[in-house]
């Protein structure tokens, strides 16, 4: 049984702890361990969570899989993105499932959640970056009908950035 509900920002807390795990999984040896650990130290903080959800544009949703939590999601609506010339659009900004619970399904299930939801607010695509050597990632959204659209640099520290797609999915 699958379920995704809205997160608030008590759910901070478990935000982060997901976000440090599956970061770590898919993230965790595209830098030097003390670059990737600053990074989650730094981004993956419940301060940090906590505060956006002050921004009225972005939505968590966490996702459980025989009420058990899997994963979770954040977008943000009206987020223009310069490789992408349509307006109103939507950044999935994260979508992240523990490694237990691939290969379930579940990332079709809360990426069409996601897109559901995002049309429902009037928006005209919804697009990611992905860090180009996540081939599997990479995979996923290109079965899911998204397109290259251009590149990004995701910077984990002052010294380290990591070559990304902008991926995009037009409605």
């Amino acid at each position: 049984m699958v379920d995704i509900i809205k997160a608030n920002a008590e759910h901070s807390d478990l935000i982060a702890k997901l976000a440090q795990q599956t970061f770590s999984e898919s993230h965790g040896h595209s830098a030097s361990k003390e670059d990737i650990n600053n990074f989650i130290l730094r981004t993956y903080n419940t301060e940090a969570i906590r505060k956006e959800f002050e921004n009225k544009q972005v939505d968590y949703h966490l996702i459980y899989f025989n009420k058990t939590i899997a994963g979770f999601s954040k977008i943000e609506l009206q987020c223009p993105n310069i490789n992408i010339n349509d307006k109103n659009i939507t950044k999935l900004d994260r979508i992240y499932l523990l490694e237990a619970f691939q290969g379930k399904q579940l990332g079709v299930k809360l990426l069409d959640f996601n897109i559901a939801l995002s049309k429902k607010q009037h928006q005209n695509g919804i697009w990611l970056v992905v860090w180009t050597e996540n081939q599997k990632a990479i995979n996923f959204y290109t079965k899911m009908c998204f397109e290259i659209a251009g590149a990004y640099d995701f910077k984990i520290s002052e010294t380290h950035t990591n070559p990304n797609h902008v991926m995009y999915l037009k409605y």
